[in-house]
């Protein structure tokens, strides 16, 4: 049985809801960690001398910030080449920007270039665990997985579908967008740390009987999870409304197919009915909150108290490639940005509330709240070690900062991919194991 003993400096927040996030701060922590789990958690003074620590390798990380690995909820696999794409309104840099890319997923080679730069852009920023927006072809999905189940990653992803409002060349049919999930889910499901997501691009994109194939298949992947977009745009929530005269408004459009459960990862819901709100809190289903996106494509403010006070759970999604990168210490801060310029509409954010977001929050949307999320016993070794170089202003700024919530804001405002020192999943250091199942490991110091 392997064993690894850390002392560090360690901050997570396991509590919340958002707005009540308590930090947990220590600063001469000891992590025993066995086959990838910590096993003992307290005082290095204690843990150092107990016997089950004497045979474990030591390693001395108090020159940075022990954070869980971030969590994130919503980021597409073939826009990473699309990342910057500024001056457009959602459905406009769709058909400008996203759409063409996405195209080129039908190239196997090309994917899997595109594949290699999520893998190593997610890690280098710290992230452990993602629900990925998946490629329209199959073929793109199959080395997708293939190159995700040789990073270590903790990563749920599916084949995109829909069979109309894009371009020809991404459309499918209701019957073969069943068959090919079906084939991918029975190949990469449940395999290593790889899990299946059954995945219609959006109800704009989706007819009824291409949501109803999906509904099939949602049932007959057992443990698949659900994720799709809602209420982004005012002009894609208006269109869907002209599509689906019937529903009572964009969510019903899912949840009439059976589609809205525990289960579901819906991103941005930017401008919700009151009616929405109570009916994603009641099913349990996640918001995955995506602020540079939403500010880089002019989407709007996202109405995080009213989702916190209807009961809504909600989360981190790094949205690249309309988000701006993959850092959620980015994303956090543009979250707390944007709930500061709702003025009394907003919901005041901590430090804590941005950690809890980027961690804990992230791992109960994907229903992974028994594994990570936070660095606790019993819990995976999912672990991001930040430390800033020398001279630099945010180790500055770190050495003056007043206490624990002081250091971990200066983290979301200056802390950056450079500042990834090293990434660790289930106990296996990222620095050490490979990235991807085609290509040599490339040390993430080298991805700065």
């Amino acid at each position: 049985m392997s064993a690894a003993l850390y002392r560090a400096r360690v901050f997570d927040a396991p509590t919340g809801p958002v707005g009540e996030a308590a930090l947990r701060a220590s600063d001469d922590v000891g992590l025993l960690v066995r086959d990838g789990i910590i096993t003992r958690r307290g005082p290095w003074a204690e843990v150092s001398r107990e016997p089950g620590s004497r045979d474990a390798v030591v390693h001395d990380l108090r020159d940075g910030i022990l954070l869980p690995g971030f969590v994130d909820t919503h980021v597409h696999f073939p826009q990473v080449r699309a990342i910057g794409g500024l001056g457009r309104p959602l459905l406009e840099w769709l058909d400008t920007c996203a759409l063409p890319e996405e195209a080129r997923m039908a190239d196997r080679a090309y994917a899997s270039a595109v594949a290699q730069e999520l893998v190593h852009g997610l890690a280098s920023a710290g992230t452990t665990s993602a629900l990925v927006f998946g490629a329209h072809f199959s073929d793109a999905m199959d080395v997708f997985f293939e190159t995700a189940a040789g990073s270590g990653l903790r990563i749920t992803a599916g084949l995109v579908v829909g069979d109309r409002g894009l371009r020809d060349d991404l459309h499918t049919d209701p019957a073969t967008a069943y068959a090919e999930g079906l084939a991918l889910a029975q190949r990469w499901h449940g395999r290593g740390r790889l899990r299946y997501a059954v995945t219609p691009r959006f109800s704009l994109a989706t007819s009824d009987e291409m949501l109803a194939s999906s509904a099939g298949l949602l049932s007959d992947v057992d443990g698949a999870w659900f994720t799709t977009h809602i209420n982004e745009n005012t002009r894609e929530v208006a269109t869907v409304a002209r599509l689906f005269p019937d529903a009572r408004d964009y969510l019903d459009t899912y949840d009439r197919h059976g589609l809205i459960t525990e289960r579901s990862v819906l991103a941005h819901d930017v401008q919700p009915t009151d009616g929405e709100l109570a009916r994603l809190a009641a099913s349990g289903a996640s918001v995955a909150h995506c602020p540079t996106s939403n500010a880089s494509l002019g989407s709007g403010l996202f109405p995080m108290r009213r989702h916190v006070e209807a009961g809504v759970h909600v989360a981190l999604g790094s949205d690249v490639g309309g988000g701006t990168g993959f850092s959620l210490l980015k994303e956090g801060l543009q979250a707390y940005f944007a709930q500061q310029l709702l003025g009394d509409a907003g919901l005041p954010l901590t430090s804590a509330d941005l950690l809890h977001l980027a961690t804990t929050a992230g791992a109960r949307a994907l229903g992974l709240a028994e594994v990570v999320g936070h660095l606790s016993e019993g819990m995976a070794y999912d672990a991001v070690l930040l430390r800033p170089p020398a001279g630099s202003t945010l180790e500055t700024v770190l050495r003056h900062a007043n206490d624990a919530e002081d250091a971990l804001a200066k983290l979301f405002v200056l802390g950056t991919p450079a500042d990834v020192d090293r990434v660790w999943v289930a106990g296996e250091d990222m620095n050490d194991t490979r990235l991807t199942s085609t290509t040599p490991k490339v040390p993430l110091t080298t991805l700065h």
